[in-house]
């Protein structure tokens, strides 16, 4: 028998609040957390807007030393670690370390450094080039930080799937608990690629939105979409297994039940045109949690507002759900929070948490004009409130790889 796992602690750093309470109610506002970059100037880049993570201070969450020793997609990972363990009410204490894990991911990792000190070797050589640089910029630098941070001494590793790189990560957190290799593992994904060279890369893979309206930029499932809206910060959550979290009497947030992966094996940036390797992830992971597809309450669609994409992933959700697809509650966190990349998976699966939790799927803000092509229930004008008793969660990546979760109620 592998053991249940559930939810016992979530932890957010947004554009559209710096905690899950914050993030939460500003997808039940339908926040927008888009506007014009500020971190660098934009005047030669056909994209202007970003979603960035506002009023982050990470003295709050660490000491200042700490905090310079670490990039701002690091610190986003430990500080919303922070709130996730803080919140599962786990005493270090009372664990054995070694049965506490993490799996917490970067699709990118930190392009600031690499930016930052190949100026510096171009400008004034090899020798000012900066001796932490390797440790600054490399993806796994997140999960390792949280486990230096707080104490965190069992399997520590990362998955790196460029956007599915969260929901993976949880998603083989999860089966780490479940095979016994670990008590409770933290677990989900963060990214800080709002940079120069990330947008003027993404921009001439012509997959960023050039809209200038903050409010239909990222439009998933429009028929205007023109590309996604680069995001950052992080997801992150307690994962533990059913019995450890009885034990300590932990507060249980929902039941991770399900996980599905495929590939494509189809194209490097364009999800298969038929939908069926996104199908054959939501199917597997249905059938991991002991479900069919009429369970599904509630799907978060990846919804990038890239064409292909939501054209593709629609295609999927009607293959792995067949009528039921119809019937099922479809929305893109995206539309507000913009693509997180690595860590869109992370806040995916909260916003499913949830849903769950307060019986609300949030609205796709800014679907105004729907794709006659994308003709489910994609949540448009105002949320709803409605009984979620399961819910998916879909992430699709750069490479073909697909992820899907199933979370639902927790019941005895």
């Amino acid at each position: 028998m592998s053991n249940r796992v559930v939810v016992t602690g979530m932890g957010a750093i947004t554009p559209i609040g710096n905690s899950v309470e914050e993030f939460w109610n500003g997808l039940k506002e339908k926040k927008v957390g888009i506007s014009p970059i500020t971190v660098f100037d934009t005047a030669d880049y056909k994209v202007k807007l970003a979603a960035e993570v506002k009023d982050f201070e990470p003295k709050n969450y660490m000491d200042p030393k700490t905090a310079k020793r670490m990039e701002r997609f690091s610190q986003f990972a430990v500080a919303a670690a922070k709130e996730a363990l803080e919140q599962s009410g786990i005493d270090m204490e009372n664990e054995d370390a070694f049965r506490v894990g993490v799996c917490i991911g970067s699709g990118i990792g930190s392009l600031q450094s690499i930016e930052r000190e190949y100026k510096k070797l171009m400008d004034k050589g090899p020798s000012r080039v900066n001796p932490l640089l390797v440790p600054l910029m490399i993806g796994n630098m997140a999960a390792g930080n949280v486990a230096i941070q707080f104490g965190l001494k069992g399997k520590c590793f990362n998955v790196v799937t460029a956007c599915a790189t969260g929901t993976h990560s949880i998603g083989e957190a999860f089966r780490s608990i479940q095979y016994g290799e670990a008590d409770v593992m933290v677990a989900g994904g963060t990214e800080a690629s709002i940079t120069p060279l990330s947008i003027a890369g993404f921009g001439a893979l012509t997959a960023l939105s050039t809209s200038q309206d903050p409010l239909r930029a990222s439009i998933p499932f429009d028929k205007d979409r023109n590309g996604f809206v680069m995001g950052e910060g992080a997801g992150v959550v307690v994962l533990e297994s059913l019995e450890h979290a009885r034990k300590r009497g932990a507060r249980i947030y929902g039941e991770l039940a399900g996980y599905g992966a495929t590939c494509d094996a189809y194209h490097i940036t364009s999800p298969a045109e038929d939908g069926s390797g996104a199908a054959k992830a939501m199917e597997w992971a249905i059938k991991d949690a002991g479900a069919v597809p009429e369970d599904i309450d509630y799907v978060n669609a990846h919804g990038t507002g890239t064409h292909h994409n939501d054209l593709f992933e629609t295609k999927a959700i009607k293959l792995a759900l067949g009528e039921h697809a119809y019937k099922t509650h479809i929305n893109s966190t995206k539309s507000m929070v913009g693509h997180l990349l690595g860590a869109a998976g992370g806040v995916e699966f909260i916003a499913c948490v949830k849903a769950i939790q307060e019986g609300f799927v949030h609205a796709t803000a800014g679907l105004e004009c729907p794709d006659e092509e994308c003709d489910l229930d994609y949540t448009r004008g105002e949320g709803v409130h409605t009984d979620v008793r399961y819910a998916i969660t879909n992430s699709l990546g750069f490479g073909g790889h697909n992820a899907s979760l199933v979370v639902k109620r927790f019941e005895e």
